[in-house]
């Protein structure tokens, strides 16, 4: 490591991160399905309106698989104090997101979560981090879900001590890895965004300001505050679940993502899929500028999936 680095690969790898808690209600469920689009082009949509209301009452109502995804939101707004870390917040980029979901998660939990780093690479000019958070239910101990994160760091390589560069990780096989189909795909299904969904989303715990401030995001590269990734995610697979599995939110087994581009509030997105098996390949573009922005999996429970 030169004198020069601000990343200490030994410190970052042997950190230890305190077990930390995390609690939410049915109100947090409705607010975060709102702000993935449920319910946005027609609040009496049945496929869509258990996630914000039951007649049997809030505590009813069935939550989104990727809710999960905001129980490690935290770790990432809390990178800059792990030790032997140092990087300029405003460029972390969002790479990757995997998600098993263990158990249906409830309409309201307190939870105890697990994390560690299960990855590092020096990419030059850029470093590669990763790390995974494991949810249990406070009260019963069982695991509700796995989250394991992938951050670009723009600006903090070149920190290895000598040739080849560093690289560390836990999964020596991407488990998450998954390639597009080139055949017309088996469902398109397009959805707009709404121009304030950004600022919807966040109140899930991602107030990063760079999806609202105009002036942050312009230091960053942006013409204006782009959509969170996982919201991007969020819309993807509750197209997936809308179409694929008729509305079963209980099929979705894991789903993982890769972050290709940016996406800006008011534009549409067209979510293409490839059913294979148990496994929904996916690739989300922008129709206005017609880019992917976003390419993964989403893998369903073997049990259910032979009626589908």
């Amino acid at each position: 490591m030169s004198d020069d680095s601000m990343i200490n690969p030994e410190l970052v790898i042997d950190h230890k991160f305190p077990e930390t808690t995390y609690t939410y209600n049915e109100r947090d469920v409705a607010v975060y399905a709102l702000g993935i689009g449920a319910c946005s082009t027609d609040a009496l949509d049945d496929k869509e309106l258990k996630y914000v209301y039951h007649e049997d009452g809030q505590q009813s109502i069935q939550v989104l698989p990727t809710f999960a995804a905001i129980f490690s939101i935290g770790l990432i707004n809390n990178l800059e104090q792990l030790p032997g870390f140092m990087f300029d917040p405003r460029l972390l980029l969002h790479g990757q997101q995997y998600i098993e979901i263990c158990k249906p998660l409830p309409s309201n939990c307190s939870m105890r979560n697990k994390a560690s780093i299960v990855g590092l690479h020096d990419k030059g000019k850029a470093a590669i981090l990763e790390f995974e958070v494991l949810s249990y239910e406070k009260e019963t101990g069982e695991l509700l879900s796995m989250n394991r994160t992938t951050v670009y760091l723009r600006g903090a390589g070149g920190f290895s001590k000598s040739s080849p560069p560093y690289s560390f990780s836990k999964y020596p096989k991407d488990q998450t890895a998954s390639k597009t189909p080139k055949t017309p795909p088996f469902v398109v299904h397009e959805e707009r965004i709404q121009p304030s969904q950004a600022l919807l989303y966040r109140l899930s715990g991602d107030y990063n300001p760079l999806h609202a401030d105009p002036n942050i995001a312009e230091v960053a590269g942006f013409s204006r505050p782009i959509l969170h990734g996982l919201c991007t995610m969020g819309f993807t697979v509750r197209a997936i679940i809308r179409t694929i599995c008729n509305g079963d939110a209980s099929l979705v087994k894991a789903i993982s993502g890769r972050f290709l581009l940016h996406v800006y509030p008011g534009e549409t997105l067209i979510i293409e899929m490839w059913p294979q098996g148990s496994r929904v390949l996916y690739q989300t573009k922008v129709k206005e500028r017609n880019r992917a922005v976003l390419s993964g999996f989403v893998d369903l429970n073997r049990s259910r999936t032979s009626s589908l």
